[in-house]
C-alpha cells in the first residue's frame, strides 16, 4: 500500500518494481495499491495516464482526499507512505519526505517485500 502526494521519477521506480512483484507473486496473492492523496482537479485522469505509460499490469491507482484516510495517520509532510501488510500485520511502513525517495530508498523498500511474502 502506497500513498503519494505526487508523481515523481522516483516514485514511478518504486511502482513498476512494485507491479513486477505482484505479477511475479501471484501464486502468494500479492495484491499492490498506490492512493494518490489530492484534492487536484482531474487527477485521476492524469494518474491513468502515469500508469499507462508505465506499463503496470497489476498495481491499482486510486485518488483520496489530501489528508488520506483518517484512521491511517498519514504524516502531513510525508511526500510518499509505503506500508507493506501482511493478513492485516504491518510488516515493514516507510515514510519519505519530499527528494528522499531516491535509488536507495526503492531498493530498501523492495528488499522489505520479503517481509510480507513468507
Amino acid at each position: 500500500m502506497i500513498f503519494a502526494r505526487e508523481a515523481s521519477d522516483s516514485l514511478t521506480s518504486l511502482v513498476k518494481k512494485i507491479d513486477a512483484a505482484t505479477v511475479e507473486n501471484k501464486d502468494k496473492s500479492m495484491c499492490s495499491f498506490v492512493t494518490f492523496l489530492t484534492d487536484e482537479e482531474g487527477a485521476a485522469d492524469k494518474l491513468k495516464k502515469v500508469a499507462e505509460k508505465a506499463g503496470l499490469k497489476k498495481l491499482v491507482f486510486a485518488v483520496d482526499n489530501v489528508a488520506g484516510p483518517k484512521d491511517y495517520k498519514i504524516a502531513k509532510d510525508a511526500d510518499v507512505t509505503v506500508v507493506l501488510y501482511n493478513k492485516r500485520t504491518v510488516e515493514a511502513n516507510h515514510t519519505f519526505r519530499k527528494g528522499e525517495l531516491n535509488t536507495a530508498a526503492v531498493e530498501k523498500v523492495v528488499g522489505d517485500l520479503k517481509k510480507i511474502l513468507k
